[in-house]
């Protein structure tokens, strides 16, 4: 995904400069939750400075965070457990891989997979879509909290 960032240049003047990011999204639970917090903001550049903290909706110990990262050449998806890349559907909040993408539009198409079908995307507003060996997994979300990187205050719902 590219992405353009307006910084200020020396002089008042403004440059206009592409970073190339990437969705990540680490799964935690509750009494994990800080814990991983801090080993993503110490294994990551975090683009966009906010880590967004999402519970799951049937099962709210379980938690998720996403997060953008700046794409390098040496960048290791790996560097925390349980962390995958996703995409992000903005207008219905979904986020997903491409395998239960996949999976999506064979559900729908009677077993097919064709690329051009259109998704009904509002039919999964915020839901992570991922894969495992069962199958599609969808997971139903809110917001739980919303981290600044960088500040020492966050916003969000702590219940």
């Amino acid at each position: 995904m590219k992405m353009a960032m307006l910084l200020d240049g020396l002089h008042g003047n403004s440059e206009l400069i592409k970073m190339k990011t990437q969705l990540l999204c680490t799964f935690t639970d509750k009494k994990d939750l800080e814990s991983t917090i801090e080993k993503i903001k110490q294994s990551y550049g975090i683009a966009f400075n906010k880590i967004y903290v999402l519970q799951n909706e049937d099962k709210p110990k379980e938690m998720v965070c996403t997060y953008n990262v700046e794409v390098g050449k040496d960048l290791d998806y790996n560097l925390v457990l349980n962390t995958i890349s996703l995409h992000r559907k903005k207008y219905t909040n979904t986020l997903y891989t491409i395998n239960a993408l996949n999976e999506v539009i064979k559900n729908l198409n009677n077993g097919i997979l064709d690329t051009s079908y259109k998704i009904p995307w509002e039919n999964f507003q915020n839901t992570i879509m991922v894969t495992n060996s069962d199958g599609l997994h969808k997971i139903p979300t809110r917001i739980y909290q919303i981290i600044e990187v960088g500040k020492d205050k966050s916003t969000g719902f702590n219940n």
